[in-house]
């Protein structure tokens, strides 16, 4: 009698969490398109079932290529079909695809690679000059694959998926790493951030569900945010899971051309930064014809927090925005700003605030805001360091780096800081570092951000801290307006004043073109604290 037969209690299949089985899942999804707009900007139409078999073929050709379990093959890529490949077909060889965030100095990029131990990579043609600067800084990699019609010497991605004879692929196995990505490093080195088979694809399932970012079979999803930047939020992954049309703007990230593939593919659902939603919100605005986007277009907002008066202008154009919050560390989703049931009976201005947060965190994670003494109090009011732990959350950086970034019980330092009312809905006030210290109270640079982008004339809005005789320091505002308006410094005060307290109130508003970002987004604060570093109030 086998064992089996003798457990009265039942048994259940052991099935890893593997890449094997997404690339089948996309295998079945048959002729579902996933659409690439090129360098010379046409749109290339190939399947999910063709990206599969590709894929499938890259593994193959990965293993006879002589690559073993837990070599880091890198990319410096687009968006595009090919791409896709390499997130499902590098894993598939037991590999670890390393994506280059080709938006940093060759230096920065060179260090990464080399941290890593990157051993072969694969770039598009198009970035064939940024590849040699970053050899030129000294990264060393054993084989070069180019994929696009100029290889310029190098070996051809086409010809490296022509050597993928079926193989002997290696055994996967849910804890073996799949992906890594490095932080940004705007505060110190990059570091790196290993993710495994089995987090990538709890990570994916979750993201899809109806309160997380409700991706459907029937969507047709265009992920803006880049392939580079934590593995696109791990959408690439999602749509393969539920089957969704997935649409790749390649290079071209310009409202312009955004709007266009909005438009002409009948996208129901698109992803990226702030940033670009402003371009496409001010084009959109400004077109004498508004364009026929898709009734109840969804956009996923996430990198930096969404501007209340961004979501209030989609609202008008029928684009509701989802705020979601994520980073390096967490794969990236942690957080979800949605409505919860028992806000149904507020009014408009209500929900808008809620939605403004960064909301709850899905299943499976857990978080808390502490302080020195412990859980902070979910009044709305009490502040302390977001903290944050589950099964897409990084135990560790590469190398070991940073250990104290982990607490005793397990939870990640997000060196976010945040509060949590009543609902369980968290808002991130600002970082531990942006954080405006005035005459021994706390200013939140995020808030004073948020609140002056409400304004009709403002664009954009940075808030910062520089020395002050008295108080140690003071917040500034630096502001860009939108084109054709402008408001006086009085006024922009004026407005904040109903909101905040009068200490908080900025001591100087300072009107610039433009406000330096980091390469995901952000405002980069660092710059503006040198640049303003001798600021006399």
């Amino acid at each position: 009698m086998n064992a089996a037969a003798g457990n009265t209690l039942g048994t259940m299949m052991s099935s890893p969490l593997t890449i094997d089985v997404l690339v089948r899942r996309a295998a079945s999804h048959g002729d579902t398109e996933i659409v690439s707009r090129t360098p010379d900007k046409t749109l290339v139409r190939t399947t999910w079932k063709k990206v599969a078999a590709r894929a499938t073929r890259l593994a193959h050709a990965l293993v006879r290529a002589g690559v073993e379990p837990g070599d880091r093959i890198a990319s410096l890529m687009w968006n595009h079909s090919e791409h896709v490949e390499l997130y499902l077909g590098v894993p598939l060889a037991g590999a670890v695809l390393h994506t280059l965030n080709l938006r940093l100095h060759p230096d920065e990029i060179a260090y990464i690679a080399a941290d890593a131990g990157d051993r072969m990579i694969i770039v598009d043609d198009v970035l064939l000059p940024l590849f040699e600067k970053i050899v030129a800084a000294g990264a060393k990699f054993e084989r070069v694959f180019v994929v696009g019609a100029e290889p310029k010497g190098r070996e051809r991605y086409e010809q490296l998926l022509e050597s993928g004879e079926p193989t002997v692929l290696p055994t996967l196995h849910e804890d073996q790493a799949l992906g890594t990505c490095y932080t940004s490093g705007t505060t110190g080195k990059p570091k790196g951030v290993v993710y495994t088979h089995r987090s990538t694809l709890l990570h994916s399932l979750v993201l899809a569900l109806p309160d997380q970012l409700s991706l459907a079979r029937r969507d047709t999803l265009m992920p803006v945010v880049p392939m580079f930047h934590v593995m696109a939020w791990g959408l690439p992954y999602g749509a393969a899971f539920v089957g969704c049309r997935l649409i790749m703007p390649g290079p071209f990230l310009d409202a312009a051309n955004l709007v266009d593939l909005l438009v002409g593919e009948r996208v129901t659902a698109a992803a990226g930064v702030p940033t670009l939603w402003i371009g496409i919100r001010d084009l959109v605005l400004a077109l004498p014809e508004k364009p026929e986007l898709q009734p109840g277009l969804r956009m996923i907002v996430g990198g930096s927090a969404a501007p209340l008066g961004l979501i209030r202008d989609f609202d008008t154009l029928g684009m509701p925005i989802v705020h979601a919050w994520g980073m390096t560390e967490t794969s990236p989703v942690g957080l979800v700003s949605r409505v919860p049931p028992e806000a149904d009976d507020l009014d408009y201005e209500a929900k808008l605030a809620i939605r403004a947060k960064q909301g709850l965190p899905p299943p499976l994670i857990e978080i808390d805001v502490r302080n020195e003494e412990g859980s902070v109090p979910h009044d709305d009011r009490t502040v302390g360091e977001l903290v944050i732990r589950g099964p897409w959350v990084a135990g560790s950086y590469v190398g070991g780096h940073l250990p104290d970034r982990w607490t005793n019980d397990g939870f990640f330092r997000t060196e976010d800081v945040a509060k949590i009312d009543a609902m369980g809905i968290v808002q991130l006030t600002d970082r531990v570092t942006d954080l405006v210290k005035s005459g021994g109270e706390w200013i939140s640079s995020q808030e004073l951000e948020n609140a002056l982008m409400g304004h009709p004339a403002v664009k954009e809005a940075a808030v910062i801290g520089v020395q002050h005789e008295k108080w140690s320091e003071r917040p500034i505002a630096i502001v860009v307006f939108r084109e054709g308006q402008s408001a006086t410094a009085e006024a922009l005060r004026a407005y904040l004043a109903p909101s905040f307290a009068k200490f908080w109130l900025p001591d100087a508003f300072e009107i610039v073109e433009s406000i330096p970002r980091t390469t995901t987004g952000k405002f980069l604060k660092t710059a503006l604290r040198k640049t303003y570093k001798d600021y006399k109030l």
